[in-house]
């Protein structure tokens, strides 16, 4: 009994529970709202993804470029190629042909297709750092458009490929610098020589000396110096003396002019002669002149006398005409008069 009573400094007794209070019954159209939520949810993703796609070129038209390449180390599905540094197309897929090569298969856009000619290289390169680049290269952009579906082989580039002809050419490099460096190698002599040249130029021969390499030849050289300049003293007295000549020719020039052409100088005394000449000359072609008209004048008589002449040898020619008739008449007369005898005829 003692043991069922409660203990006085125990904890209180709990409180007798009743019936639990009925919850609030939920708003109407919670349901229909979640249903939209839900599906306003799974819309914005389906956009999301389409946006993604579309961003990617899924949905942009497309031409094929397929690519012969070695092999396909390095290039990834989603690669771009590249033209100028701007993405022109993306590998599509990558296969294997029957005779071991890689058949990379490029999407390139219609809206980038203009860049690509019939004449476009393309290169595939891998670098040391970094990823491997496939690039387009178009030289002239006037050739004909590279068809849908065109088959080009890729030009690839590998530096690995150079690594073991580096590491031979710098083996190489490092011996002929050993043999370059040795006690005995060319470079030690060369220096040996320079520090041979560097005491003779500290030496009393100085740096003479060295360039002649004797010293009888030097000392020819400096006698030569003396003597040039002496010789040059010499030339700067006779410039001296020269300008002293020159000064007197001055001189004498300044005497020459006032002479020549001062105001009682041989040039004014020449021009009084030059116009009484030509006071003279004037007379002259005054005389000339009247002379002239003589001649004229005396053309005119001569003419005239030429034409007496001609008159005369008319009056002459028949003068003779008629002597030659009475001739032959006396001779006629003679042969009819028989016992004349006297036969000469006496013309007045």
């Amino acid at each position: 009994m003692d043991n069922d009573l409660p203990d006085p400094s125990g904890p209180p007794a709990a409180p007798p529970r009743g019936p639990a209070p009925a919850l609030p019954p939920p708003p109407e159209g919670v349901e229909f709202r979640a249903a939209l939520l839900l599906v306003a949810l799974l819309v914005l993703v389906c956009a999301a993804a389409a946006y993604l796609l579309y961003a990617r070129g899924v949905f942009e038209a497309t031409q094929r470029l397929v690519l012969i390449a070695d092999d396909s180390e390095g290039v990834t599905v989603g690669m771009t190629l590249t033209f100028a540094g701007f993405p022109i197309g993306r590998v599509g897929r990558i296969e294997l042909t029957d005779e071991g090569n890689a058949r990379i298969l490029v999407d390139v856009p219609r809206k980038d297709a203009h860049w690509l000619r019939s004449s476009s290289v393309f290169t595939l390169s891998r670098g040391l750092v970094g990823n491997t680049a496939l690039r387009a290269y178009s030289g002239i952009l006037t050739d004909p458009l590279l068809p849908d579906g065109a088959v080009r082989r890729v030009l690839a580039g590998d530096a690995t490929t150079e690594i073991p002809r580096l590491v031979a050419a710098a083996r190489d490099l490092v011996q002929n610098l050993i043999a370059l460096t040795a006690t005995d190698g060319p470079l030690a002599a060369t220096l040996g020589n320079v520090q041979s040249v560097t005491e003779q130029l500290k030496g009393p021969g100085g740096a003479l000396g060295v360039l002649m390499g004797n010293d009888v030849d030097r000392s020819r050289i400096v006698t030569a110096l003396d003597r040039t300049n002496a010789l040059l003293a010499r030339i700067d007295g006779l410039v001296k003396r020269t300008d002293g000549l020159v000064g007197r020719a001055d001189n004498l020039v300044g005497r020459a002019d006032e002479q020549l052409l001062g105001a009682s100088g041989v040039v004014s005394d020449t021009r009084a002669t030059v116009a009484q000449l030509t006071g003279l000359l004037t007379e002259a072609r005054g005389s000339l002149k009247k002379v002239d008209a003589l001649l004229d004048e005396a053309q005119g008589i001569a003419r005239n006398a030429r034409v007496a002449t001609t008159d005369l040898g008319l009056l002459r020619a028949e003068v003779e005409s008629s002597l030659r008739k009475v001739e032959h008449l006396v001779s006629e007369i003679n042969r009819k008069w028989p016992f004349a005898r006297d036969t000469e005829v006496k013309l007045p």
